[in-house]
């Protein structure tokens, strides 16, 4: 029911009227997802994704037939982080319920911060100045924060700090994150659906312990990651569906993020 009242208010469909119809009279669909390739960023000791051709072309009987196999690591590209990723016991993406998964947005712009300072966390007094200006973030908000970092995608030098592989990278990483403070102010105060940024980690880059995935995570708050273009979401009255692919016991997958953007 949940799922219907939204969608029902993303898009003021009408009675004999399909909702893609209301949203071409109404607004716009946005992809915040970046394409798999081999320039998708992947975690420094990550297998990254790779694209096998089984067959293309003419078969004996006289059709054309395409097809491939893939293979990466779970957290890559635009992915989300289930919390079993750093909390045991709790969701895997199979589990994850789809009312975490869609809701109207709450775009937390802190980009002219994180321009000056590769090192930036979103702070409390980040969500309670957005609060001051957007109203209380809405119950089952998919909260999205705004870095700037999106902008640098597919360079893995200046997107991530460094362009090295293996473990020895990992301490030369250099991206904003969510402070942990932050995160537990959230996970105490407010009752989000899902977070999400434009950086390879909900943590920012020079993180050891990683506390906002494990303070989220503890309460069943996925997080999603290398999220795309979210320059082009308004701050609040876009709705958004992240659709993860539904790997059973997985910690994290590719997924599919788009938004809907009303006209005005």
């Amino acid at each position: 029911m949940r799922f219907l009242f939204l969608l029902t208010v993303a898009v003021t469909a009408v009675v004999a009227q399909s909702p893609f119809e209301a949203v071409e009279k109404g607004g716009t669909w946005i992809d915040l997802t970046y394409e798999f390739s081999e320039d998708t960023i992947y975690w420094p000791t990550a297998r990254c994704f790779e694209l096998k051709t089984e067959f293309e072309g003419m078969t004996d009987k006289g059709y054309y037939y395409a097809a491939n196999q893939f293979c990466a690591s779970e957290h890559g590209g635009t992915h989300i982080d289930a919390p079993i990723h750093f909390s045991k016991g709790m969701q895997t993406v199979s589990d994850i319920p789809l009312e975490r998964l869609m809701g109207m947005a709450a775009v937390v712009d802190v980009s002219a911060k994180a321009e000056t300072n590769p090192d930036y966390q979103v702070s409390v007094e980040d969500f309670k100045a957005w609060e001051e200006k957007n109203g209380r973030i809405q119950d089952g908000a998919m909260v999205l924060l705004r870095t700037g970092f999106g902008k640098h995608w597919p360079d893995r030098k200046t997107y991530m700090g460094t362009s090295e592989l293996g473990e020895g990278a990992v301490p030369k990483l250099r991206f904003p994150g969510l402070d942990p403070k932050a995160a537990e102010w959230l996970v105490e105060n407010r009752s989000i659906g899902c977070i999400g940024l434009d950086t390879p980690s909900i943590d920012f880059g020079q993180s050891t312990h990683f506390e906002s995935h494990q303070i989220l995570f503890k309460a069943n708050i996925p997080a999603l990651e290398n999220v795309a273009y979210l320059e082009k979401l308004p701050t609040i009255g876009a709705f958004v569906m992240a659709l993860p692919i539904k790997i059973k016991g997985g910690s994290g997958g590719p997924t599919r993020i788009v938004a809907w953007v009303p006209n005005g």
